[in-house]
Parts: C-alpha cells; sequence; structure tokens
C-alpha cells in the first residue's frame, strides 16, 4: 500500500500528509514539523486518512494484523500455559522422589517369550501377566515396587537351552511419570529416552545369571514360574556398566551412557563404589 502525498488528520496535530512508510513506521508532514508514528497501529486511535479508498484498503490491512497479534498472543499464553503444567509436573515429580523411600529392590526382570522378543522393541512396554488365583484372579499384576527409579531388564533363552544360558537383550527406564502402585492395566511402558536394545553378538556376552541369584536358591539356577522378578538396585548398575563398555558405535554408547548416569543419580549409587558382578555363574 502506497499511502505517500495522502493526507491526513491528527487529533492533535492537525492536518498533515505521509511523507514516508514502510511496514512499521509513517512520517507524516504537519504544519510546523514531522512527526513519526508506529504503523498501522496510529490509525486505530491518533491518525484519519482522508482518502476514503485507501482508508477502506487500510482497515483490512489493521484488521490483518490485528488478528496476527491475537493468534501470536494466544500463542503465548499457551505457552504460558503449558510452562506452568510443566513446572507443576516437575514440583511434584520433585516432592514425590523427595518424599519416596527407594526399595533396595525396586528393579525388574522379564522373562520374554518368541512373541514378546518380536513386538517389545517396537512397542516398548511389557505386560506383568495376570493374578492367577485368589480374589483379584484374573486381575493384571501391579509391580508395585517400580518407580521412576526403576529398570525394566529383558531377558530370553531358547526353550532348547537351559536356564544357565538365559542372555539379557535389552532395557529400559520406565516411563517418567509411572508409578508401579497405580498401574492398573498391568503395562510398564518405557522411558521416552532411556532404552536400549542389544545385538545378537551383545547378548551373548551378557548373561542374566552373571549378575543374578536367587536368595532362597544361591547356587541354583531357577525360573521355574512368573513373567517377572524384582532384583538389586545395584545389581542393575552393574548391568548398565556393562552395556556400555559392550557398545561400539557412538550414538548407542552415549545413550547408554546417559541412562546408566541417569540410573546411578536416581537410585543414590556411586559408580566407583559399584562391587563386581556376583551371580550364580560367578561363583561356579
Amino acid at each position: 500500500m502506497n499511502l505517500i502525498n495522502k493526507e491526513v488528520t491528527h487529533k492533535h496535530f492537525g492536518e498533515g500528509s505521509v511523507v514516508k512508510h514502510n511496514d512499521s513506521l509513517i512520517e507524516v508532514l504537519f504544519a510546523t514539523e514531522n512527526k513519526k508514528f508506529v504503523f498501522p497501529d496510529a490509525f486505530r486511535k491518533h491518525l484519519k486518512l482522508h482518502d476514503q479508498s485507501a482508508a477502506h484498503s487500510l482497515e483490512k490491512v489493521i484488521e490483518k494484523k490485528e488478528i496476527e497479534l491475537q493468534r501470536i498472543e494466544q500463542e503465548k499464553e499457551k505457552e504460558k500455559n503449558r510452562q506452568r503444567q510443566e513446572q507443576q509436573l516437575r514440583s511434584e515429580h520433585e516432592k514425590l522422589m523427595k518424599n519416596h523411600k527407594l526399595h533396595p529392590e525396586s528393579q525388574m526382570v522379564f522373562w520374554c517369550d518368541d512373541e514378546e522378543q518380536s513386538k517389545v522393541f517396537t512397542e516398548w512396554k511389557v505386560f506383568t501377566g495376570v493374578i492367577k488365583s485368589g480374589n483379584n484372579k484374573g486381575k493384571p499384576n501391579k509391580p508395585t515396587r517400580l518407580y521412576q527409579n526403576s529398570v525394566c531388564l529383558l531377558t530370553a533363552r531358547d526353550a532348547n537351552m537351559s536356564e544357565k544360558d538365559r542372555r539379557i537383550i535389552g532395557a529400559y527406564m520406565v516411563s517418567e511419570k509411572f508409578i508401579g502402585k497405580f498401574c492398573e492395566n498391568g503395562y510398564i511402558p518405557a522411558h521416552s529416552e532411556y532404552k536400549l536394545q542389544l545385538t545378537e553378538q551383545e547378548s551373548d556376552q551378557m548373561p542374566f545369571w552373571k549378575y543374578y541369584s536367587n536368595d532362597k536358591f544361591p547356587d541354583k539356577m531357577t525360573w521355574n514360574t512368573g513373567k517377572y522378578r524384582y532384583f538389586d538396585n545395584e545389581w542393575m548398575a552393574q548391568i548398565l556398566f556393562d552395556i556400555v563398555a559392550l557398545k561400539s558405535d557412538t550414538q548407542e554408547k552415549e545413550l547408554a551412557q546417559n541412562l546408566f548416569e541417569h540410573f546411578c543419580r536416581l537410585n543414590r549409587i556411586r559408580k566407583e563404589e559399584l562391587p563386581e558382578p556376583n551371580g550364580v555363574l560367578m561363583r561356579l
């Protein structure tokens, strides 16, 4: 829009004509001096165009800008609300973590069958199974010990192999907002970032029983029933530490390192004080 030489009236400075303007400023020559105004805002209250055709076109420009300003304000308000909600969630999480007493065995190891192995690394969740007897028969098991400090360790073994050949195939921190005692459907979702899959070659170097032993049968490698078991926080730290050393791909190694450090921080474990693995395989 070209407004040069167009006549205007200002409620304080009187009549004048436009000498310069761009998308953000307009300069008007009045009887005694030049004045600069914000464009097109000045035409909302202070300036009035004499040329009706130009004034009509200007109204459309002003209307368009007002719509854009409203959109920007709405976006700003949405962002403020998002930040407020995020801060509230962060505060609630910090409060929960501060008041939460860490269970020394708040990690969970899963036995993944063939069907689960085919989808666990795409869906990134595991199912705890259902209760077999009692009043709650048929309802999903609640992973009550799991919290934001917990890892789900994924293991598997071929049907024709013995239990000592069970291998670790992956691991993930539970979802950022996950609290096991509130889990009604039995599904444990993965953290948005901290999740690892091992290659077949890597898995062959990570025997599960190198790290795990059953208190009731400390010299036996037995897993006869159930989809999962709880196990020691330090054992999980040992496993994650060894996975870091195992990874050769730069990106995968960095992810494994970040997961390990995040895990140690949440579980208040000093990596310098980690003992050596002492599972059943290490004592044979």
